[in-house]
C-alpha cells in the first residue's frame, strides 16, 4: 500500500473554531443563525488548508464585521458522538471582554441577531454541548488553562 493509498483511508474529522467574547459583566456574545434554531458563538468550520486560529479570526471578521485579537485557546473538545454529523474537534479561543458599545455588522443572509448572556442562562438557546463548553472555557480564561473535553465532559486523563 502507498502513501497515498493509507491516508486516503484515514478517518477525517471536521475542525470548527469560535471565540469566546465577553462584555465587562462577564456575560457571552452569542450569534444567532439564519438556518439553525440554536444560538452559536462567532466561528464556524475551518476550512482545507486553514488553521482553527485563522479560521476563527477569519469567521469572527465576517460574522461581526470587526477585526477582534483572537487570543490563546481556550477549550478543545473531541466530539466522537458519530450521528449525521461525524467526528469533529472543536477548539474555543479568547477574544477578550469588549465594550459594550462595540459596533458588530452581522450578514443578514447568515445571522439574525446577537446579544450577550449569561453563562448560567446559555443552555436556553445554545445546545447544551456548546453551553458546557462554553462554561469550561470561561473557567479556562479565569485559570490561565487550556481545558480538553471528550464530547463536552473533561477527557479522562
Amino acid at each position: 500500500m502507498s502513501e497515498a493509498e493509507f491516508y486516503s483511508k484515514v478517518p477525517r474529522k471536521r475542525v470548527g473554531a469560535g471565540m469566546l467574547i465577553t462584555d465587562p459583566a462577564g456575560r457571552i456574545l452569542m450569534v444567532e443563525p439564519t438556518y439553525k434554531e440554536t444560538w452559536e458563538v462567532p466561528g464556524d468550520v475551518v476550512e482545507a488548508d486553514e488553521t482553527a486560529f485563522a479560521a476563527c479570526q477569519r469567521e469572527c471578521l465576517e460574522e461581526l464585521g470587526v477585526d477582534l485579537q483572537v487570543g490563546r485557546v481556550l477549550v478543545i473538545d473531541h466530539q466522537c458522538d458519530g450521528g449525521h454529523r461525524g467526528d469533529s474537534i472543536m477548539f474555543i479561543y479568547d477574544g477578550g471582554v469588549v465594550s459594550e458599545d462595540l459596533v458588530i455588522r452581522l450578514p443578514a443572509e447568515e445571522l439574525r441577531s446577537y446579544r450577550f448572556v449569561e453563562a448560567a442562562t446559555l443552555g436556553t438557546i445554545a445546545a447544551e454541548r456548546l453551553a458546557r463548553r462554553l462554561r469550561y472555557a470561561i473557567q479556562a480564561r479565569l485559570n490561565h488553562q487550556v481545558i480538553e473535553l471528550v464530547d463536552g465532559r473533561p477527557a479522562p486523563h
